[in-house]
């Protein structure tokens, strides 16, 4: 297949092409030509947008589909096609299916059935049998199965010898463990950040400080061990700064936070609305800038959507009672457009892939064509009809967002948007 894409800006700092305006030929899947001007070819289909900008396919690093068990909540392969639509060449899929993903099989299982789409699935290992925190699963064995990370979703370990053995155990193999911050006894029954929101509702509290003694005693055990420790949707400003300290002393720690927490505060609880319970609880705005700032300095390595569809039996509860999460991917990049400048927004979208072990390529002649089509043109109020997922717990109903998605190429397959 040859395509010809016409006018795209480049966003991409490790290509001699950064912020040009250029065509694109591509052949089978790689970049065969890039220049001011391509000629017609015969039987080549066209890219032609308004104001086209064109970045390396965008990679997020913590979705979940439900499939395997929970295919009312969402599948795999209408998850891989909201993820295509939502600008996202690849996303790492968490293990909290039914079976949870734990050993070689499940990983297989997933891989299978991810075949075939545009859009890449890469799967994260459990780091515990079951997620359930006792005993350290077949890492090695879903790692050859091409796991491409371990760890247990939105679930701490707070055995801390288990870790300890876990950070030391995957350096034989190069492995990344994952290890979500929050001790469990501090967080109690809490469902809302510990402060003046949660008070004034009656709402049970969860302390910053349920996070920031995980991430501060994680951090002591990678300093201890060595390995490689990323940590997932960090959330409060001592956590930014904790990780910040250990990266001036050289540890190889990275982390993300999810969209919702650089956009949104805990204010948005004051009607109950259950869409904006998600795990880690939104914090003040102070987090909130503290966060904004670590992904400018680069404390913060990637945003994530943190996509995690929830049925609306149990989103329409009382706010104790009803589950964790929203879905995030169809929102993402316009809604960090209202927050950060285009040009970081590309970056952490695309840096982590790297982190992940997974192959990059620059755009450049020569390349895998792994592109990611979008303007950031344009305003727009986020609404049920941009919501392509079987779940519609979007924490972004009714928010403005800016820019719009056109569509992605990768695997050789184009897929458009609108």
């Amino acid at each position: 297949m040859k395509i010809i894409i016409r006018s795209a800006k480049i966003i991409d700092s490790k290509s001699p092409f950064h912020n040009q305006t250029v065509d694109l030929l591509i052949a089978d899947g790689l970049i065969e030509k890039i220049g001011p001007s391509i000629l017609d070819i015969e039987d080549t289909a066209e890219v032609k947008f308004n104001n086209l900008h064109l970045s390396q396919g965008w990679f997020d690093s913590s979705v979940s589909f439900g499939e395997p068990g929970y295919e009312d909540r969402e599948t795999i392969a209408n998850g891989l096609n909201v993820a295509a639509k939502s600008g996202f060449t690849g996303v790492a899929l968490q293990p909290n299916s039914f079976p949870i993903i734990d050993n070689q099989s499940q990983v297989n299982f997933v891989k299978n059935k991810a075949n075939g789409f545009a859009t890449e699935l890469f799967p994260i290992g459990a780091l515990t049998k079951g997620s359930e925190g006792n005993d350290m699963a077949e890492l090695f064995d879903m790692k050859k199965a091409g796991a491409v990370a371990f760890g247990d979703y939105n679930k701490s370990i707070s055995n801390a010898n288990l870790l300890k053995i876990a950070l030391q155990y995957v350096q034989d193999f190069d492995g990344l463990v994952i290890t979500y911050a929050q001790d469990a006894n501090l967080k109690g029954n809490g469902v809302a950040n510990e402060g003046i929101v949660s008070t004034k509702l009656g709402l049970k509290g969860i302390p910053n400080l349920a996070e920031e003694l995980q991430v501060a005693r994680n951090l002591y055990l990678l300093e201890y061990t060595g390995g490689k420790l990323h940590i997932p949707t960090i959330s409060t400003a001592k956590s930014v700064e904790l990780i910040q300290e250990a990266k001036a002393k050289g540890l190889n720690v990275t982390c993300s936070v999810t969209v919702h927490h650089l956009v949104l505060t805990d204010e948005k609880l004051e009607g109950f609305d259950t869409r904006f319970k998600v795990t880690p609880p939104l914090r003040t705005e102070n987090d909130r800038q503290a966060l904004l700032n670590g992904v400018t300095d680069g404390t913060i390595d990637l945003i994530t959507s943190d996509h995690n569809p929830i049925d609306i039996e149990f989103k329409k509860m009382e706010f104790d009672t009803a589950k964790n999460g929203t879905i995030g991917l169809e929102s993402a990049f316009g809604a960090l457009l209202t927050v950060l400048p285009l040009e970081t927004v590309i970056e952490k979208l695309t840096l982590g892939k790297g982190i992940f072990g997974i192959e990059n390529s620059t755009i450049a002649e020569g390349s895998k064509a792994n592109f990611t089509f979008f303007t950031p043109e344009g305003q727009s109020i986020f609404s049920k009809e941009n919501i392509l997922s079987k779940s519609k717990n979007s924490a972004f109903l009714g928010t403005e967002i800016k820019g719009s998605v056109y569509g992605i190429l990768n695997q050789n397959q184009l897929v458009i948007s609108k």
